[in-house]
């Protein structure tokens, strides 16, 4: 749909650019606007003419169409379980680990490497080119330009205007401020006080600590999984696709005979009032001219239809079922006896007594008065008399006569011979020295000390309750919507704009 609307809208583009390039071609002669005597706007060679033209079109309009299938959904049920767990407590522990080292010992050597390297050496030469320029010409032409302009013509008027100014008047007034001023006198005493302070009495006890060791045992075991996948089914359809093609009508039309005023030349006679020579235009007289012929363009759409075969998918849903293998971990519990020392710490009281200096501070109240002076504003309102001088411009039409000069520029081929220098670069070969360093690397063994953690595990028996997953199977139903295609047929309403001759003989006779 979108293509046959524009189809029309490219056919006035073209039109119109046809319209505007008529005008413009054979220098201006062939031009309607040109026409001696004739209104520019009133003269139009082409029109558009747009008429509605009914056209069938056929459309696939999609029905929806819905149905009930059912799938098999598993829903997980859980079942609780108490079961006996182990807890491991970690404790971080450290020995001493001795280790050996080899530290690399850097050692920088020289040795002496000859290589050749290509010098440039650039030649100086010359060469003889011949190129041709164009050298332009100027020549100075005159014409006479009649134009009007607007004078602008200033009158001097003035006005009255009366205003009134408000004038402040300040006055200066005081009054006493009577407020209390409190002032802070600080004294220093004294105190005892009493405080106990603890400190720890560590204590070393051992005792002997039973835990247990779990140490897990895999187990491989399989399990039946239904999956649903979906199927590819290929399938071909035929369907009917409207296409068509434009068939092109050229019609041409002659151009009108316009007339055009032609002036002969003028020659130059003495004349002895003035004592120099004076210009004599020659005569004027009118011309019958033939327009180009233009070419009007018709364009038919003619319509068909075709049957395409398309390939489409189908997508089809099937129950697969297949093992999948899972690992079952079972741990059994060994008991471990160890001796761990431990430290006792006890805290022991001990009193004691200090003394602190602290400040007191008391605010003694002073009153204090001082005068205070501020100002008071009053408006006096006052009437001004002035008069205002203003202008107004009236636009007095003028017709002024000028001389334009314009330049016209020719170019003149001219040749030229030049001699351009230029560079050859040759390479010369040159043996050079120089000493490359090099670096030796020898190891040197070191016997390091360091304190490794290590980490150790306590078993603590707890209970837990653990949820068991149980899968359950259920049908459940769904609603699946399909499109079901259905070819429908309407007419829709096309504009098409041709362009038709609007030059008639009647009015392209006027323009004579």
């Amino acid at each position: 749909m979108r293509v046959l609307v524009g189809v029309p809208i490219l056919a006035v583009l073209l039109v119109a650019l046809s319209a505007e390039s008529a005008s413009a071609a054979y220098c201006g002669v062939a031009s309607y606007r040109n026409c001696a005597g004739s209104n520019p706007a009133s003269y139009g060679c082409a029109q558009q003419q747009c008429h509605t033209v009914m056209k069938n079109c056929r459309e696939v309009v999609y029905d929806q169409q819905q149905y009930t299938c059912y799938r098999t959904a598993y829903e997980t049920v859980y079942d609780e379980q108490v079961i006996n767990c182990v807890r491991y407590v970690p404790e971080t522990r450290y020995r001493e680990c001795t280790y050996t080292v080899c530290k690399p010992v850097y050692e920088t050597h020289y040795r002496t490497c000859n290589y050749t390297v290509n010098r440039p050496v650039w030649d100086t030469r010359t060469k003889d080119v011949c190129y041709t320029v164009c050298r332009p010409i100027w020549e100075t032409r005159t014409r006479d330009l009649c134009y009007t302009v607007c004078k602008p013509v200033w009158e001097t008027r003035t006005k009255d205007v009366c205003y009134t100014v408000c004038k402040p008047v300040w006055e200066t007034r005081t009054k006493n401020v009577c407020y209390n001023v409190c002032k802070p006198v600080w004294e220093t005493r004294t105190q005892q006080v009493c405080y106990t302070v603890c400190k720890p009495v560590w204590e070393t006890r051992s005792k002997t600590v039973c835990y247990n060791v779990c140490k897990p045992v895999y187990e491989t075991c399989t399990r039946e999984v239904c999956q649903t996948i979906c199927k590819p089914v290929h399938y071909t359809r035929v369907v009917d696709v409207c296409t068509g093609h434009w068939d092109t009508n050229v019609e041409t039309i002659p151009g009108p005979v316009m007339q055009r005023c032609v002036q002969e030349p003028g020659c130059w006679t003495w004349d002895p009032c003035r004592c120099c020579c004076v210009y004599t235009p020659g005569a004027s007289r009118m011309v019958q001219v033939q327009c180009p012929p233009r070419q009007i363009c018709h364009r038919t759409w003619i319509p068909r239809v075709e049957q395409k075969t398309i390939n489409c998918v189908r997508y089809e849903r099937e129950m697969v079922t297949k093992t999948v293998p899972y690992t079952v971990c079972h741990y059994t519990t060994e008991q471990h006896q160890k001796v761990v020392n431990y430290r006792v710490c006890h805290m022991v009281s001990e009193q004691r007594v200090k003394t602190c200096a602290y400040k007191v501070c008391h605010m003694v109240n002073e009153q204090v008065n001082k005068t205070v002076a501020y100002k008071v504003c009053h408006m006096v309102p006052q009437t001004i008399n002035k008069t205002v001088a203003y202008k107004v411009c009236h636009m007095v039409p003028q017709t002024v006569n000028k001389t334009v000069a314009y330049k016209v520029c020719r170019m003149v081929p001219e040749t030229i011979n030049k001699t351009v220098a230029y560079k050859v670069c040759r390479m010369v070969s040159e043996c050079r020295t120089k000493q490359v360093p090099y670096t030796t690397c020898r190891y040197e063994q070191q016997v390091l000390t360091r304190q490794v953690p290590y980490t150790v595990c306590n078993s603590v028996q707890t209970t837990k309750t653990i949820r068991v997953p149980r899968c359950v199977s259920r049908e459940v139903p769904y609603t699946v919507t399909r499109c079901v295609p259905r070819v429908v047929c309407r007419q829709v309403p096309v504009t098409v704009c041709c362009p038709t001759p609007s030059c008639r003989r009647s009015r392209c006779n006027s323009c004579v």
